[in-house]
This record gives C-alpha cells, structure tokens and sequence, in this order.
C-alpha cells in the first residue's frame, strides 16, 4: 500500500492508498517541531481504527511546501514504515508535466501535484484556484504544460491581519453575506471578505483567461479546491467544478508514472 503525504503551510495530511482505492485519509495541523515519532504516534492509532497496519506500507511519497517539516516526515518513512519516501520536485521524479516558468524550480510542490490531476481529469486549458492559506491560482495550457498563475493571501489570512492590526475590528467567520452593504461592522468586514474575494477571484479567471485563450477559441475549465473552495464556488458561475481530491489523487498519479518506470 502506498502512504501519501501532503505537507502544507496550515495542515498535513496523510492517506493510505490500496491500488486506487482510498483506506483513509487523516490530517494534522503543521508544526515543524513535531518529530517523526510524534507523527507515528498519532498516525499508527488512526490507522488501526481503519484495519490497517505500518506494515501494510510498502511505499510513500511526499509533497512539501514546509521545508522545516521535511526532515522529520522523511524519517517517518524510513523508521517506521521502512521505506524511502519519493519526493515532488526532487531530481528523477517524473512528473508527466512540463513546466514552462522562468524557473522551473520556483514551482511549489503542492501546485504541481494539483496540476498533474487536473490535467489527468478535466479539459484543458484550465484553472486551478486553490483557496487555504494562500489562494492560489495554477494554469495549465491546452497543451498540458503548466504555466504559471497568481498566488494571494488566503480569506483567513487576511481577516486575522486585518483583526491584529485595526484595534477595534474583530474576528468575524467567513460567510456568503446576503447583500454587499454591512449594515454593522460585522457585516461589513464579511462582505469585504467574501465578496471582496469573489471580485478577485471572477477578475484574475477573466484575465487569465483572455491571456489562455485571447480569441476565446477553447473555454477554459476552472477547478476550485482547498478548504474553502466549496464556499466561493457556490457563489460564482466562473467556477465550474469542486475538488478536495486533487492533491491525494495528484501524488498518486506522480507514483504510478515513476514505479511503472
């Protein structure tokens, strides 16, 4: 079975893949000082509720954006499920996907991997507008290659700045207001927040779109994920699909391509 690790900025998540079939999927929040054991600890718990055993593992792979947190989930793999993990973007892991930036290298692990599956299952050219800690937005050609995109802060990011800078403006929850006029403070800042994203969200897809496709020839897929992808899709027509899958079955797909090798 394989072990799949996505490290991001605000949680990693691990899954267990039989084949194709998912056994579970578990995630814990980002600390840099949690150390291999800890991980083990927590893990091996969650995976016996689901039947399943550190020897049932036979490969992993990793996906990191948080360099700090590499090391220990490296050596998670090692010393307790007695594996070398593969690595996005380490030299010989294929990834199917050509990148066509200024610098190859700049491209964070977790926006390829989401790439890769969106290619893998929607029509290009598309979009993928990842909205967790940062909103991010990666393009994929019609060709397949992936060619850059936007990256912003993400919604939670920017209402906990706006709340520890501006004294008298509290925490608010992100909700789809009813109108765009607050009528208090309150709704004043969830407006600014949810529609305020909504217009940069609607005007980075028009722009990138013309940029994809300037004589509108090919429509151009949009692709929302993340953990608050489902809430401002809803809310706009601009995006046309919704999927929390595309990280795990990303790296999944990074690993068939590089063992069939």
């Amino acid at each position: 079975m394989l072990l799949a690790i996505d490290a991001g900025n605000t949680n990693v998540i691990f899954a267990v893949f039989d084949g194709d079939d998912k056994r579970g999927q578990w995630r814990i929040s980002t600390d840099s000082r949690r150390t291999a054991d800890e991980y083990a600890v927590w893990l091996f718990s969650l995976m016996a509720l689901k039947g399943l055993s550190p020897a049932d593992i036979d490969a992993a792979i990793l996906s990191s954006v948080v360099p700090a947190a590499s090391f220990d989930l490296v050596r998670l793999c090692q010393n307790h499920f007695h594996c070398d993990p593969m690595r996005v973007g380490e030299p010989g892991v294929e990834l199917g996907l050509t990148i066509l930036l200024d610098n190859p290298k700049e491209a964070g692990a977790d926006r390829l991997v989401n790439s890769i599956a969106a290619a893998a299952t929607y029509p290009t050219p598309l979009v993928v507008v990842d909205i967790g800690t940062g909103t991010t937005f990666d393009v994929v050609d019609g060709e397949g290659n992936f060619v850059g995109g936007a990256i912003a802060p993400g919604p939670l990011l920017a209402l906990d700045a706006l709340h520890r800078v501006a004294a008298q403006l509290p925490k608010v929850e992100i909700i789809r207001p009813k109108s765009a006029i607050g009528r208090g403070t309150v709704g004043a800042m969830q407006s600014g927040m949810f529609w305020g994203y909504i217009g940069m969200i609607e005007g980075l897809l028009t722009r990138i779109a013309a940029e994809l496709e300037p004589e509108g020839a090919r429509p151009v897929t949009v692709i929302a994920t993340g953990g608050l992808g489902r809430v401002f899709a809803e809310a706009t027509s601009m995006i046309h699909h919704v999927d929390n899958e595309l990280t795990m079955r990303g790296l999944l797909l990074v690993h068939k391509r590089n063992r069939a090798k």
